[in-house]
């Protein structure tokens, strides 16, 4: 099995990215994802990013830590989050790093929630996702990255919230620059079997992020790791696991016991 562990920035200590990467080397990982804020913050990190990655500081991703998604239902806001998602992908080109993690939108709604019905029809909003993911897309491989569709649980987006669902997106958009993420927190509320669906969702998955059953770090809560580690090895997966979760203590005692879950 071959994959490379990484630590969300926020998480880190250390008043530069140096600092933190060398941090995250210590704890047994390999690399740092960022924080991607929209508002052109991001892209003005541009210089800070290019000279920590001409340092070594290995970047593989960031987040997109922004107010407005794809899947907004207002269309001036959906405009914002596709102008975002651009500046992002160019600028983590800038850090070495791989691609940009999306979900269609983040507590917009939910169809599990009162008032259950959303704003619009769902065909209508699978069909303003392809859209989007297809200018998007278009973007991404003119800039050498990648967006990764994110599914979330059911009650924090209304529309993809499988991987299932997110494969059948990303093949109906059919980009080079468009593939899925799997979130393990979300998956073990969602998936049936989360083994199994990695499985299925094969060569599509080419980012993982990690949180436990309670959202904490690997180990924390009563998530299968070795299943899931397991299925990305029959899959082929050499990319990424990437934390997006909290910690259940101070991160320079919670990182080496993650390093141990991920890599017994």
């Amino acid at each position: 099995m071959s994959y490379r562990i990484a630590a969300q920035e926020s998480t880190l200590p250390g008043d530069t990215l140096m600092e933190k990467f060398q941090f995250t080397l210590d704890c047994g990982f390999d690399g740092i994802e960022l924080s991607g804020q929209g508002g052109g913050i991001f892209a003005g990190r541009a210089d800070e990013l290019r000279r920590a990655r001409d340092a070594g500081v290995v970047m593989c991703s960031a987040v997109m830590h922004t107010p407005t998604f794809l899947g907004s239902f207002a269309p001036e806001a959906r405009q914002t989050a596709i102008a975002d998602l651009k500046d992002l992908l160019s600028t983590i080109v800038v850090a070495g790093g791989l691609g940009i993690v999306s979900p269609n939108a983040f507590g917009a709604f939910s169809t599990k929630l009162p008032p259950f019905d959303p704003p619009r029809s769902q065909a209508e909003s699978r069909r303003l996702l392809v859209e989007a993911l297809t200018e998007v897309g278009a973007h991404a491989v003119s800039v050498g990255a990648t967006l990764f569709l994110e599914p979330l649980n059911r009650y924090e987006d209304y529309l993809v919230n499988t991987l299932a669902d997110a494969v059948s997106v990303v093949e109906e958009v059919g980009s080079p620059g468009v593939a899925v993420i799997a979130d393990t927190y979300h998956m073990s509320i969602e998936e049936v079997d989360c083994a199994q669906a990695i499985e299925q969702a094969g060569a599509h998955i080419q980012h993982v992020q990690l949180g436990d059953s309670n959202r904490l770090e690997p180990g924390a809560g009563h998530y299968d790791w070795p299943a899931t580690l397991e299925a990305l090895d029959r899959i082929g997966y050499d990319g990424w696991l990437a934390m997006e979760c909290g910690l259940s203590g101070p991160t320079g005692d919670v990182l080496p016991r993650v390093a141990k879950v991920l890599r017994p």
